[in-house]
């Protein structure tokens, strides 16, 4: 099998994974509360529940990061961390107590931290012109999960049987069925999936790149123990151009390659993640699941108290709400062949302030009418999601493309787990003011007007540094 079908079966895998997260999120959320009543667990077991979750990946994130950057494969970790998924999903199925509904949460977490290592192995094995394209593609695919999702909950709301001392019912039904699914995806991932080696015909090899950047000095230190020159370089030059020559026919040679160096060699935190670039695109990662948590909140009880939407009227909401997205990503990942990264984020925090404004002005104190309240309301949430795509495709390709490649999963566990703080954050801000919409939407266009700021002052710099040009007038000048 060539690397390229290889390559495309491994995307298609990692689409899956994704698509399975979002399919885990939609089964579970509809029925975690009155679960949690049955167990006798007070109400605020609910919001430990849902951030429980999310605390355990944003703290796993960075660690299974740092171990793909060193090992530089992936395959082995997807399969690792699916098994805390498997485990966690089995105990929300077992759900004997509220404490192992909440650690059932807890262990699921875990899992969804090899994200960091997925995003770091799609930006070594992509060139930086397609990578907004499919990272479009793979967001676009937890979007389809939580359509779908609702649709699984039409057969496991009719569950009421037992499975040796297990009951299976419609509350503990979607922990066995999520357990399944990570175990069917586990066989998936060793038939489907391989660490196809980040380099094409025409590119060469990543190694070969990464000494380019340390001729050049980009992010690295310039005051290194080792001479520029010196006497083994040419025999190092033409081990390197003789086993390249061989990485396109079997991947598995690439790893002595790859342990020619340490990709954390004088790496620097500060370095790394306080420049400029990189916090204006953490503060939009921060600010864009803040936002859109917060209004997931939100959206409910206003729905409730407004229109007198039921459990139907919300699932269709919800429902045309993903369809919406999913549209989105895939116009974003058309649109990002001709757009560039930076003017795809600047678009989209226009229409979230937009849509800011417009809920400010017509969604507190609704006038008019039901036919004009719901009007509002639609043109509102259809604004919000609008530009959703385009600031979270554009501020991860642009992420991967200013942060060192080398160490990109470890800083895609950094970004992911800003994130992870942001979607706790995110619903214990709306949850407290869903009946003062002034202050809570005030504080949302705030933040996006903040970030509208720094992403103008700073629009020079949200670019793809020219690294190897940078290495070529270095080679050319020695």
């Amino acid at each position: 099998m060539d690397n390229l079908k290889k390559r495309n079966l491994t995307f298609f895998t990692i689409g899956l994974i994704f698509m399975f997260s979002g399919v885990e999120y939609a089964v579970i959320l509809p029925t975690i509360w009155r679960y949690l009543q049955i167990l006798e667990a007070p109400p605020y077991f609910l919001g430990l529940g849902l951030s429980a979750f999310s605390l355990s990946g944003l703290l796993t994130g960075p660690l299974f990061g740092y171990w793909s950057d060193h090992s530089k494969t992936t395959k082995g970790i997807i399969l690792f961390s699916n098994v805390f998924e498997i485990v966690g999903n089995f105990m929300y199925f077992i759900g004997y107590s509220k404490w192992l509904l909440l650690g059932s949460r807890l262990v699921a977490g875990i899992g969804a931290g090899a994200g960091s290592s997925i995003f770091g192995f799609l930006t070594r094995s992509t060139r930086p012109e397609e990578r907004a394209r499919i990272f479009a593609a793979i967001m676009a695919c937890r979007q389809a999960g939580l359509l779908v999702g609702p649709a699984f909950n039409l057969f496991l709301r009719l569950c009421d049987f037992r499975l040796g001392p297990f009951v299976v019912n419609k509350y503990t039904s979607p922990g066995i069925f999520m357990c399944l699914l990570w175990v069917l995806l586990q066989f998936v991932v060793l038939a489907l999936y391989w660490d196809v080696p980040p380099l094409s015909a025409t590119e060469g090899s990543t190694a070969m790149a990464e000494i380019k950047q340390d001729e050049c000095g980009v992010e690295e230190d310039e005051e290194e123990e080792a001479p520029l020159m010196g006497p083994d370089q040419d025999q190092a030059a033409h081990t390197y151009s003789t086993v390249n020559a061989d990485l396109l026919e079997n991947s598995s040679e690439m790893q002595p390659v790859r342990r020619v160096s340490n990709p954390f060699k004088n790496f620097s935190a500060s370095r790394e993640f306080l420049r400029e670039e990189v916090v204006v695109l953490l503060t939009a990662q921060f600010i864009t699941l803040f936002n859109q948590t917060a209004l997931e909140t939100m959206v409910t009880p206003m729905t409730q108290r407004y229109f007198g939407f039921g459990e139907l009227g919300n699932s269709l909401m919800y429902g045309l709400c993903g369809v919406e997205v999913i549209l989105g990503f895939f116009f974003v990942r058309w649109l990002s062949r001709t757009v560039s990264d930076r003017a795809m984020l600047a678009v989209g925090l226009v229409i979230c302030s937009a849509a800011c404004v417009w809920c400010l002005a017509f969604l507190c104190e609704p006038r008019g009418g039901y036919e004009w309240e719901l009007s509002a309301f639609i043109i509102g949430v259809f604004l919000q999601l609008l530009g959703l795509p385009f600031v979270a495709v554009s501020q991860v390709s642009l992420f991967s493309k200013v942060t060192a490649e080398k160490t990109q999963g470890f800083s895609q566990g950094v970004r992911r787990s800003v994130g992870g703080v942001a979607t706790i954050l995110g619903p214990l801000w709306a949850g407290g003011l869903t009946n003062n919409l002034y202050i809570m939407l005030g504080m949302m266009l705030a933040l996006l007007l903040m970030i509208s700021v720094m992403t103008a002052l700073s629009y020079e710099r949200l670019t793809e540094p020219r690294r190897v040009e940078c290495a070529l007038s270095s080679d050319s000048g020695g």
